[in-house]
């Protein structure tokens, strides 16, 4: 049964959805792009406020597939104290020695979400490689958020199979990509461990907006009906 993550840009942002019961809160400035990083006073202020009750992740930025520049923003983030840092694969750079530097972190404690991007063509088989490499978790988005949601992309038969490697290579698992309210139904019953939302959550649905609290309760209503109605079947 899948969770519900929310992605938040702010301290109030994340007070609002921690006093909603939102599963994992989320922690990026989506000004910024796809996987817009807060910045490291930010997220520790976060943390401080909202520890040790709140689940927190937050993501290292847009950045380039190279190993140091990666390791860097790794430690940096991890240092706040938020319980899962998550890492950017775009396309293009050197993902073999990312990997392997990025391994070397994992092999410390640090718990690293990947995260892939439907519409850039990735290979899922990338997962297995990722969970040898001490990864904790894989997650699957969209990187141009104008372009649609992760649902026009791939699948769902595609979605699936990503979802099983995940879980089989014992990687905790999550979808997001522009993800609306309609796609809850269809995405619960792939069972991923959470689902991420951030335009459907906010005013106008624009990612950039404010966030609202009608929607934010309406996608976690939802999302607790699908997770009763699989528990019944």
């Amino acid at each position: 049964m899948s969770l519900m993550l929310a992605s938040v840009n702010s301290l109030h942002e994340a007070q609002l959805v921690y006093r909603l019961n939102v599963d994992i809160i989320d922690l990026k400035q989506p000004e910024q792009g796809a996987l817009g990083a807060l910045s490291i006073i930010e997220v520790a202020e976060i943390v401080r406020k909202l520890k040790p009750d709140a689940q927190l992740s937050a993501t290292v930025g847009d950045l380039p597939m190279q190993a140091d520049v990666l390791s860097q923003a790794v430690k940096a983030m991890a240092s706040t104290g938020v319980d899962f840092v998550k890492i950017g694969f775009f396309p293009d750079g050197d993902w073999p020695s990312c990997i392997a530097a990025l391994s070397a972190l994992a092999k410390q404690d640090y718990r690293l979400i990947a995260v892939l991007f439907a519409d850039t063509g990735t290979d899922f088989s990338i997962t297995k490689t990722l969970a040898k490499a001490g990864f904790h978790g894989v997650m699957l988005d969209t990187m141009h958020k104008k372009m649609g949601s992760l649902t026009g992309f791939r699948s769902l038969p595609e979605l699936q199979s990503f979802v099983e490697t995940a879980r089989s290579n014992s990687l905790l698992t999550g979808l997001a990509g522009s993800l609306s309210l309609t796609d809850v139904p269809l995405l619960s019953a792939l069972k991923a461990d959470y689902l991420g939302f951030r335009g459907a959550l906010c005013k106008q649905s624009c990612r950039t907006s404010e966030l609202d609290e009608v929607r934010i309760c309406q996608i976690r209503e939802l999302l607790k009906l699908q997770q009763d109605c699989l528990s019944a079947a």
